[in-house]
């Protein structure tokens, strides 16, 4: 397969990828520097113009990643970073106060609070366009993640037993 496509390819006929998207033909290197007297002009520039337009190939190595949708500031302008990052802050906060709970010796109190500051979360990841550091991945994924932990620790703390004291 390979050979047939470097066989059309140096007799002209130009190759494609397996999904039919034309493959720009290999052009044997030149010694002459590019825009020198006598050297050819490189393929899809005119003579004298700059250099060939970038490659549309993926790079080898990435350089950057892309932010998932809504994680901008929630609250745009200049103002403070709590101010801007009030969603997260929210569901931290009541995830502390479960925790505390917890800490107390109010198990299931405390675990109801956490399940649910996941289920708001993915509430708010639904609702509110821009909820700044509470978007991780895709709007989608993060809804389930949030949600399904959210029902799983609430459905949990509901279902399990009282420990004994004195234990």
């Amino acid at each position: 397969m390979r050979a047939e496509s470097d066989a059309e390819n140096a007799a002209g006929g130009g190759a494609t990828k397996a999904n039919g998207t034309p493959v720009a033909p290999v052009v044997p290197a030149t010694s002459g520097a590019p825009g020198a007297p006598g050297a050819p002009a490189a393929p899809g520039t005119a003579a004298g113009a700059g250099p060939a337009a970038r490659s549309r190939r993926f790079p080898s190595i990435t350089r950057d990643t892309a932010r998932p949708e809504g994680s901008g500031r929630a609250v745009p302008g200049a103002v403070s970073t709590p101010v801007r990052q009030w969603p997260m802050l929210s569901v931290l906060t009541a995830t502390a106060v479960g925790l505390l709970a917890t800490a107390f010796g109010h198990p299931r109190v405390g675990c109801l609070a956490i399940g649910v500051a996941l289920i708001a979360a993915s509430v708010m990841r639904r609702v509110l366009p821009s909820v700044g550091m509470l978007a991780v991945r895709s709007r989608f994924t993060d809804m389930i993640t949030y949600g399904l932990l959210g029902v799983a620790i609430t459905l949990l703390a509901l279902v399990m037993a009282a420990p004994k004291p004195g234990w």
